[in-house]
C-alpha cells in the first residue's frame, strides 16, 4: 500500500493527536519532559490550528490510517514548520522527510526562509534536517535538562 500526503480535514483532528502523542514520546522521554507541547496539546486546540487558513497542515495516510502530519504558518515570509509527528512504527523510513519536503512545497512563492525547532540531543531530528538543508540558527531553552536547536533554510 502506498502512502499519500494531501492537506487535512478538521474530521482528521482526532487521528492527528493520536499520532502526535505517540510519536512525541520517545521526544519526551529523551527530553526527561512529558510536558512537551505536542504531548499536551488538547483536541480543541488541533482543531483551532486546522480551522486557521493561515496555517498548512498536511497529512500522511497508509490506506485510511493517518501516519503522520506536521504544520506551518506563514509570518513575516518565514514558514515556520511545526508538530512533524510520524507513526512510531513508521519512523526511520523516510515519511518524515516526505512531509517536510511537502509542507515546504506547500509555501513555495510565499517564504523567503523555513525556520523549524527540536530537542538540542534529538539526533535523529537533527541530521534529517540537515539533510534537508537546514542549518543551526540559535539555540534556547527547552525541556529540562536539554534545550532547544533551532534551525533554518533559505529559500
Amino acid at each position: 500500500m502506498e502512502i499519500t500526503i494531501a492537506a487535512a480535514d478538521p474530521a482528521d483532528a482526532g487521528e492527528m493527536l493520536t499520532v502526535q502523542r505517540a510519536a512525541f514520546l520517545a521526544e519526551g522521554a529523551l527530553n526527561n519532559s512529558f510536558t512537551l507541547p505536542p504531548l499536551t496539546e488538547t483536541l480543541d486546540e488541533v482543531r483551532a490550528v486546522l480551522a486557521d487558513p493561515d496555517t498548512v497542515v498536511l497529512v500522511a495516510r497508509l490506506g485510511h490510517r493517518l501516519v503522520g502530519s506536521v504544520r506551518a504558518r506563514v509570518a513575516d515570509r518565514t514558514g515556520h514548520i511545526g508538530r512533524l509527528a510520524v507513526a512510531p512504527d513508521l519512523q526511520g523510513q523516510g515519511l518524515g522527510r516526505r512531509l517536510t519536503t511537502a509542507v515546504e512545497a506547500a509555501l513555495a512563492g510565499r517564504v523567503d526562509r523555513f525556520e523549524l525547532f527540536t530537542g538540542a540531543t534529538s539526533e535523529a531530528n537533527l541530521r534529517l534536517y540537515r539533510g534537508l538543508g537546514y542549518v543551526e540558527s540559535g539555540w534556547g531553552p527547552g525541556a529540562a535538562p536539554v534545550g532547544i536547536t533551532y534551525l533554518e533554510k533559505r529559500v
